[in-house]
């Protein structure tokens, strides 16, 4: 695989920010070197509208979703909307799809959970609409859970041939799909060993696709005990996950082993990390 530079992104946990603070924190990433602010399908804040806010008050930052479940809304608008945002951003939107794995959001929505094989195949069809957006003038399609019927597929968006897509996951049938389609991959493990069999079956699927996908990984555990502020204190709900401190260098040493390892360069970390990373990030961003 290519060495490819590292870069980071910022998911956020904010809930109902007031303008100013969004668009403060928004500007801060920017100027501390961060490449993307994200923001995940399962917070009471919207991503899309929060996305768009974030996009004006920068210019350079990049925003993304982290990630949007697929069964929250119809396809083919998701891909419109994301075009036009990515064309009034002047190309600066990641978009993060996923067929979620939270079932008390699809109770509080009303939506059915279903069985994990079903929540595969509406997000296989919902992904080939998307994909089709970007790249047809008409889109149809016809499957098992959408139709779509001359569907303009406009407005074009500024990136080419669409903007980069991002798919997380730890199952067999998604990374095989996301070696197939996406862009950017998260291979989920909970051993080096699990790993290595992960991106060995993204590796067998991507085939010469594999040397150009970014590979990607969350580290929201990590502190910096040397970093001139502090990580913010852990939310309570996250509590059970810990952290991992590290100094300055030892946090460098370790993303660049996972680099060289397993070919990582996006890691993702949460906004409690936002000042607390940034001596290592200076470091590191773009090498």
């Amino acid at each position: 695989m290519i060495k490819k530079p590292f870069r980071f992104g910022i998911v956020t946990d904010s809930i109902n920010p007031s303008r100013s603070a969004w668009i403060a924190l928004a500007r801060r990433a920017e100027e501390l070197g961060y490449t993307t602010l994200h923001l995940p399908d399962s917070t009471p804040t919207a991503a899309l509208t929060s996305m768009a806010v974030a996009a004006t008050a920068t210019t350079t930052l990049r925003v993304g979703s982290f990630v949007f479940v697929n069964d929250y809304r119809n396809p083919a608008l998701l891909a419109r909307e994301i075009a036009t945002l990515d064309r009034l951003s002047d190309g600066r939107v990641e978009l993060g799809l996923g067929a979620g794995n939270w079932p008390l959001d699809f109770q509080q929505l009303g939506i059915p959970f279903e069985q994990a094989a079903v929540r595969f195949s509406r997000f296989k069809e919902s992904f080939s609409i998307i994909k089709e957006f970007f790249s047809s003038e008409v889109v149809n399609f016809s499957g098992n859970y959408y139709t779509v019927k001359d569907l303009q597929g406009c407005p074009s968006s500024v990136q080419r041939p669409h903007p980069p897509i991002f798919i997380g996951s730890g199952g067999r049938r998604m990374l095989t799909l996301a070696a197939h389609e996406a862009d950017i991959i998260a291979p989920i493990a909970q051993t080096p060993e699990e790993l290595e069999e992960k991106i060995g079956w993204i590796q067998n699927a991507a085939g010469e696709r594999f040397e150009h996908l970014t590979f990607s990984q969350s580290i929201f555990d990590i502190e910096l005990t040397d970093s001139p502020v502090a990580a913010s204190p852990l939310p309570q709900e996250n509590i059970p996950g810990g952290s991992r401190p590290m100094t300055r260098e030892q946090a460098i040493e370790y993303l660049e082993q996972q680099r060289e390892k397993y070919g990582f360069s996006y890691f993702y970390l949460r906004e409690r990390q936002l000042e607390n990373f940034a001596p290592a990030l200076t470091h590191l961003n773009g090498k």
